[in-house]
Parts: structure tokens; C-alpha cells; sequence
């Protein structure tokens, strides 16, 4: 079972069996509000994730991910939770830009 650590939501704790699910998809079927503007479609870069611990559990970069790199719009310690499908445990943090108003934030 993976387990997927959101820190700055009180360590937020949740799982899921696949290995084979995008990040986005886990924390929407565990009723986890996170910012998404384009519909999971790797548009935007508004789903992006702080990797805080497990980066090395999260499959490679997409084509979508790489371009946002080079542009300099995602750092190499961010995935876009769209895109990014997990294969062990990962940490989160959702960026400041991106903390929804009626969400409380630990940090």
C-alpha cells in the first residue's frame, strides 16, 4: 500500500493500493481539495506538488513536466500532481501560490 503525506495539511495521511495512479487522482478520491484549473490535463501548472520526501517513488518526468522545467515554470523539487503517478511513499507540500482559502494549512 502507498502512502501519500501531505506535511503543511497536518501530515494529512492517506492510501492507495495501484501503483499505477496519477497523485491528483489520490488525493481527489480521498476528498482532498487541491488546486487543478486545466481538468488534468498538464495545461497549467496549478496542481504542482512540493516533493518533500520520495521523489525517487514517483515515475519519471512527462514530456508535459520536462517543458514546464526547461521554462523554468516547475523546479526540480516540484511534480505537476496531474501528471506525476506514484510508486511508494511520497511527502508533499502544496506551494503557497497554490493553498486553497478554505483549507487549513499547518504551515
Amino acid at each position: 500500500m502507498i502512502q501519500l503525506i501531505i506535511k503543511n495539511l497536518s501530515g494529512k495521511t492517506i492510501y492507495c493500493n495501484s501503483k499505477t495512479e496519477k497523485m491528483l487522482d489520490v488525493l481527489q478520491e480521498n476528498y482532498i481539495d487541491w488546486m487543478h484549473a486545466c481538468g488534468k490535463k498538464g495545461k497549467c501548472i496549478s496542481c504542482k506538488a512540493i516533493i518533500v520526501e520520495g521523489m525517487d517513488n514517483i515515475a519519471p518526468l512527462t514530456e508535459v513536466e520536462k517543458r514546464y522545467i526547461k521554462s523554468n515554470k516547475l523546479k526540480a523539487n516540484e511534480r505537476l500532481s496531474c501528471q506525476a503517478v506514484l510508486k511508494g511513499d511520497v511527502t508533499i507540500q502544496v506551494p503557497e501560490l497554490y493553498k486553497l482559502p478554505h483549507m487549513n494549512y499547518s504551515e
